[in-house]
């Protein structure tokens, strides 16, 4: 059984809720990020004499989403999503790390290769509430890879 904080760390899961997303260089604090999916699509083939194969077709484009918190002053998902309007959108490469405990150790990694957004969901206002205002961006990209670093 694991005893020592060095022990537990090496033998236990990653927690999730210890996390950091990059965007475009600049580190942005979303408190959701789902749909970090790898699947790929399945062939079906049947030869002339009856059997029947299943098999791994092409790969499926992932659909990311991303919940933060609305800011005074802090339009930038807007912007970008707002560029499509302009036919300038900026596809980005965004990182989303696991970290330790401190924050300062990333401890898996997973890499967005050029995403764009699709959607941008505003908060659900009610004056009898008390939630903090979410906002949810949708994203579309070419590929994600995964990278363990401890």
């Amino acid at each position: 059984m694991a005893t020592t904080p060095d022990q537990i760390a090496a033998s236990y899961p990653i927690p999730t809720y210890r996390f950091i997303v990059s965007m475009g260089g600049e580190d942005i604090p979303f408190n959701n990020v789902s749909g970090l999916n790898i699947t790929y699509d399945t062939i079906e083939y049947r030869d002339g004499i009856g059997n029947w194969f299943k098999m791994p077709g092409q790969r499926q484009v992932p659909n990311i989403t991303l919940r933060k918190g609305v800011f005074p002053g802090d339009s930038k998902l807007y912007a970008w999503i707002n560029s499509i309007s302009l036919n300038q959108v900026e596809k980005k490469d965004i990182t989303i790390s696991l970290t330790d405990e401190a924050g300062t150790t990333l401890l898996m990694t997973w890499n967005v290769a050029n995403a764009f957004p699709t959607s941008l969901s505003s908060p659900t206002l009610d004056a009898a509430s008390n939630e903090i205002a979410v906002q949810e961006m949708s994203l579309m990209a070419d590929r994600i890879t995964i990278q363990a670093t401890a």
